[in-house]
């Protein structure tokens, strides 16, 4: 199990970030109309595995600035792992709902 998930995080790490995030509207809209059918279920581990492949990119910059900062620059950037407050203003992402439709 581990050695599929090994080389399931491999074949991921090696796509484009940019190339995934075009698809993301498309697999958003799929899996927004449920089927109890293996295709959805397809669709929406797609979708989160664009989303991961995002969240790491996030991440690692985020890490990498943190260590090439001077000692006082890490002590600002401590809680860099904590979630970002996103301006209202400005709609950088959307929140998927799990719940039944009515």
């Amino acid at each position: 199990m581990e050695k599929v998930l090994k080389k399931l995080a491999d074949e991921l790490n090696s796509l484009d970030e940019a190339s995934l995030i075009s698809l993301w509207d498309k697999y958003y809209q799929r899996v927004q109309n449920f089927t109890p059918s293996r295709e959805w279920e397809e669709d929406i581990l797609i979708l989160s595995m664009i989303q991961s492949v995002r969240w790491k990119n996030q991440l690692f910059n985020q890490c990498l600035s943190r260590q090439s900062a001077t000692p006082s620059q890490r002590e600002d950037k401590k809680d860099l792992l904590r979630p970002v407050r996103r301006d209202k203003v400005k709609k950088s992402a959307k929140v998927l709902r799990f719940k039944p439709r009515q």
